[in-house]
């Protein structure tokens, strides 16, 4: 039998269905149960056949049989436990085999070769999947012995009365979300903590206000949490969460990582008249913002990886966001009008236009280690590095 006619997604289908209600945590209950070589040769074929995931995982010839075993005993541990996982599509499979479980894998490899915590930046705009990313993760890396926290650019934000403030001063802030809206050194302060004594060299560079100088060892650490429906939806501070450390930190937001572009490259742009950019007025906000970035590198620094989930086309954030609006209404949640949601979603395109800033990171480089694009209807395709995206192009 050519080793092409049998899928990955077939062989954990029935890997999956040969689990035994009397192992419901999974694993093997003997020794016949273990897959059989036919099977770990044809994960193997299908590994390497797609060169530019391979590439982005670093699986070659040499060593996509360790991989393939890692991945199937991480399988196995997993299979009583996925009708936990927040996501269920009829691509379940697929994702957890190409994507989720070689990720965390990676993440692994890459925790191990420090002697401190990971901080890995998932940047990704709205409806891209970040929180869900997130939440498989650490479903997965608590599997590999680690422990893992997730921490939002949402839960920087300044608090509600500090963004009065500052919308007194700067009317255009209309919502929170945009740069100048989040507290900086609250994030450099709770990175360096969980960084730990390592942070002491970065920290004293641009930071010397940070607490990672402390000769004390930090215990525990705070961790901010931020309540989106405080103050009728402007949000507000809520109680931090209180952690003594973690091995992994999963730093995700729609602009985590990305830099300032050149002005000259800025105004070649916003020259185009991109939608929804039309006036001066317009214009000159995402000067500002551009112009706003550069306060956020300090914070950047702390970033050791970083992932962009890159959408096919940008503006279907937009339909996924009314889809979702449409679900909480059903539900018999409030919800915004579309018209209101169209108005939301452009604000944020206003601001930092993700065919300019989230397109640069990419095709630039500028420190991002993975790409993962994702299709109109949600699913992942294709699984590269930024340099492997922009030669496909």
């Amino acid at each position: 039998m050519d080793r092409s006619t049998v899928t990955p997604v077939e062989i954990l289908h029935r890997w999956q269905a040969g689990v035994s209600e009397a192992r419901p945590y999974g694993g093997y209950a003997n020794e016949e149960d273990r897959p059989l070589a036919p099977d770990f040769d044809r994960l193997a074929f299908w590994e390497l056949a797609d060169d530019v995931r391979s590439r982005a995982f670093g699986i070659t010839p040499d060593t996509v049989a360790d991989v393939v075993r890692c991945k199937t005993d991480l399988f196995f541990s997993l299979v009583g436990e996925l009708h936990t996982f927040p996501l269920k599509s009829t691509v379940f499979l697929e994702t957890l085999w190409n994507l989720w479980l070689p990720l965390a894998m990676q993440l692994s490899t890459a925790k191990q070769s420090l002697n401190r915590p990971l901080i890995q930046g998932i940047l990704g705009g709205q409806g891209t999947g970040k929180t869900t990313l997130c939440q498989i993760l650490r479903l997965i890396l608590g599997k590999l012995g680690y422990s893992t926290v997730s921490l939002s650019l949402d839960d920087i934000y300044k608090t509600y009365a500090d963004r009065q403030q500052l919308q007194k001063a700067d009317p255009r802030l209309i919502w929170r979300g945009p740069p100048g809206t989040h507290d900086i050194d609250l994030g450099i302060a709770v990175l360096d903590k969980l960084r730990g004594s390592q942070t002491r060299e970065l920290a004293a560079v641009d930071h010397p206000k940070s607490d990672a100088l402390q000769p004390d060892i930090i215990k525990n650490i705070e961790i901010p949490r931020f309540d989106k429906s405080a103050w009728g939806g402007a949000g507000d501070r809520t109680q931090p969460e209180i952690i003594s450390g973690a091995d992994i930190v999963l730093f995700e937001g729609w602009f985590v990582g990305v830099n300032p572009v050149i002005d000259a490259k800025l105004n070649e742009f916003l020259a185009g008249a991109p939608f929804p950019i039309f006036t001066p007025a317009d214009c000159q906000f995402a000067r500002d913002m551009n112009a706003k970035l550069h306060d956020y590198l300090p914070l950047w620094k702390r970033l050791d990886r970083l992932m962009v989930l890159y959408p096919q086309d940008y503006r279907i954030s937009q339909v996924w966001r009314n889809q979702a609006e449409r679900e909480m209404m059903a539900a018999g949640k409030s919800g915004m009008t579309e018209a209101e949601i169209n108005r939301f979603v452009e604000y944020f395109w206003k601001a930092l236009h993700p065919e300019l800033f989230i397109k640069s990171m990419v095709e630039g480089g500028d420190g991002v280690d993975l790409v993962i694009e994702i299709l109109g209807d949600r699913t992942v395709g294709k699984i590269c590095r930024a340099i492997d995206l922009k030669l496909s192009d």
